[in-house]
């Protein structure tokens, strides 16, 4: 309970004397590119081959000669985006981006940069971990996108060039009882565990202290804590929403 309430104490100083917007925007759009742009080739092989896995095993599994074969499109269309997309993409992302932040800043810590940029006048939590909270919420839902796209393509493909389903079949079922708040679903989702990741791996890393060994202890709980508060999340809105 006491570090649940210093999280939130922490979450509390990111506003506090804040520096000029500008500052911010470039920021920001540095954060974008290391959260955003450098997972993109991460996040296509993870999404790809689950899509690829889950037709196949959808197929194994139907083996009654009543259910029609386009329901496996479904299947994999709606796995994918109500958790696969969001929930995996997060999960891999809670491991390289996580364990990135929480090096970074702790790094920052146990060299004494964050002591200096205090000694300046400078709110280190907000000039540090704003931008980044700001850069995961803006570029998770991007992934989680690109990811379902890629999923449900790497479905296709595993069913076709397998020989499990026919592409007519494979697009039927795609297009069969699609409910657009899935994707709303998904990108709420994208948003939330986006917030707990940055936040989570940015207080882990800001309260490293020791040296190396104790940066690498704090990345290694960063991504331990982010998982479970995006699980958790992942069922509490299941609950709420769905």
């Amino acid at each position: 309970m006491q570090s649940l309430g210093r999280y939130f104490i922490f979450l509390g100083t990111l506003f506090r004397n804040r520096e000029k917007f500008g500052v911010y925007v470039k920021l920001t759009l540095d954060e974008c590119i290391q959260i955003g742009i450098d997972s993109v080739f991460i996040v296509s092989i993870v999404a790809t081959f689950i899509g690829a896995v889950s037709c196949v095993q959808t197929a194994y599994q139907l083996v009654s000669p009543l259910i029609p074969p386009s329901i496996i499109g479904l299947i994999v269309r709606d796995t994918t985006i109500l958790e696969f997309a969001p929930t995996i993409t997060s999960i891999v992302l809670s491991g390289k981006v996580g364990s990135n932040i929480a090096g970074g800043i702790g790094t920052m810590r146990i060299t004494e940069q964050i002591d200096a940029l205090e000694v300046m006048g400078i709110n280190s939590t907000s000039y540090l971990v704003l931008p980044k909270v700001v850069a995961s919420i803006v570029m998770f839902p991007m992934l989680v996108i690109l990811a379902g796209f890629l999923a449900i393509l790497g479905g296709y493909l595993a069913g076709t060039l397998g020989g499990i389903i026919t592409p007519d079949d494979y697009i039927a079922g795609l297009r069969s009882d699609f409910q657009a708040f899935n994707i709303t679903f998904a990108l709420i989702k994208a948003v939330v565990f986006a917030f707990l990741i940055s936040t989570i791996s940015s207080f882990k890393g800001y309260n490293t202290s020791g040296g190396a060994l104790e940066v690498g202890q704090a990345s290694t709980a960063a991504v331990t804590n982010s998982c479970i508060a995006v699980l958790a999340a992942d069922f509490v809105l299941a609950q709420l929403l769905l």
